[in-house]
């Protein structure tokens, strides 16, 4: 009798070994999807896309039958629904969305590399509008998300710096959501209730060549000290747990992308117009290139534990990150990141 118990409990044993594994072979995906926002922060993922970077990574390291479909989304906020919701596996987007996932998650969401830290741009063609005390409060400021996105915390550093720090939020009410395109369009109707955009390239540069009195009005830099992480790939802990080639593959994809940018501008821009279907000219982009912080296209995250920290102190985050490497996956903790 006690023989059979051991084998009856031996037989459990393999029984739950067998469904474990079984659960984690079905969690492994061979189709990874990827989802951007417009603009060309996210070069190195059109340059991925184009050259198929994960999939030759991937194949490299042993899973040959991977395949990757992109998504594009107007905003950050739409991007981390379809992550929760399942709808999409990687996300490339903003900080303040990394940040609020992993907390709001315990952890269930952390990153893998960054892609670009370029600079972002408050841009106005409100004449009477010259620093981020003009703003009265029927002025609208375009952001991707309320309150969420790297632009609204971004506004909201510089609201506290400008108004005392108790005076965060001072600006929030007047964030609008609008995506990028529809913010440039907004700017470009003389009509539009929307006379001001926290923006990126080339929105930046759009805007500023083509919309009547458009001017700068803050820079991100000026703010935060340096360069932001303003995209970043990241996921599911439990997606990278069951995927950790991929995840590498991910990493060696975003390097070479980065690297041909640096390396041969004229090809990278190329590809990024072929893939967006973007008119502006191989020109203006390179010329956009050529200006200050246009090239920061590195794995490193930057800034990235000023922007946490504001978030903590003002209590969006509940939990404080001791580290960048906190929210990001063990895989990246020999970056130098900060």
């Amino acid at each position: 009798m006690k023989k059979l118990r051991n084998t009856l409990k031996l037989a459990a044993v393999a029984s739950f070994i067998a469904t474990f594994a079984g659960a984690a072979q079905a969690q492994q995906k061979t189709e990874i999807s990827l989802s951007r926002q417009p603009g060309i922060f996210y070069m190195p993922t059109h340059i991925i896309e184009k050259q198929k970077l994960i999939e030759k990574h991937a194949a490299a390291l042993g899973l040959p039958n991977i395949t990757t479909k992109w998504i594009t989304f107007s905003g950050g906020g739409a991007q981390t629904d379809a992550l929760l919701a399942g709808g999409v596996d990687v996300l490339n987007t903003g900080t303040g969305n990394l940040l609020l996932l992993w907390d709001r998650t315990r952890g269930g969401v952390k990153g893998i590399v960054a892609t670009s830290a370029q600079p972002m741009t408050l841009i106005s063609r409100d004449p009477h509008i010259k620093s981020i005390k003009d703003f009265t409060p029927n002025d609208k400021i375009a952001v991707p998300t309320v309150k969420i996105s790297t632009q609204a915390i971004v506004l909201q550093i510089a609201a506290a710096e400008a108004f005392g720090a108790d005076q965060w939020a001072k600006l929030d009410s007047n964030t609008v959501q609008l995506g990028h395109p529809d913010a440039f369009a907004a700017l470009s109707n003389s009509q539009h209730e929307v006379r001001s955009h926290f923006s990126i390239p080339p929105f930046t540069f759009m805007e500023l060549k083509n919309v009547p009195g458009a001017h700068v009005v803050l820079q991100s830099a000026d703010v935060m000290g340096g360069p932001l992480t303003q995209a970043q790939f990241f996921t599911m802990t439990k997606f990278a747990d069951a995927n950790p080639k991929v995840i590498q593959a991910i990493r060696d994809a975003s390097k070479e992308a980065q690297d041909l940018i640096r390396k041969d501008p004229k090809a990278a821009v190329d590809i990024y117009r072929e893939v967006t279907g973007d008119k502006t000219s191989a020109e203006d982009i390179l010329g956009w290139l050529k200006e200050p912080g246009m090239m920061d296209y590195n794995l490193e995250p930057q800034g990235t534990m000023k922007f946490a920290n504001h978030l903590f102190k003002v209590g969006t985050l509940k939990t404080q990150p001791k580290n960048w490497t906190d929210y990001y996956l063990p895989s990246s903790s020999d970056l130098k990141g900060n």
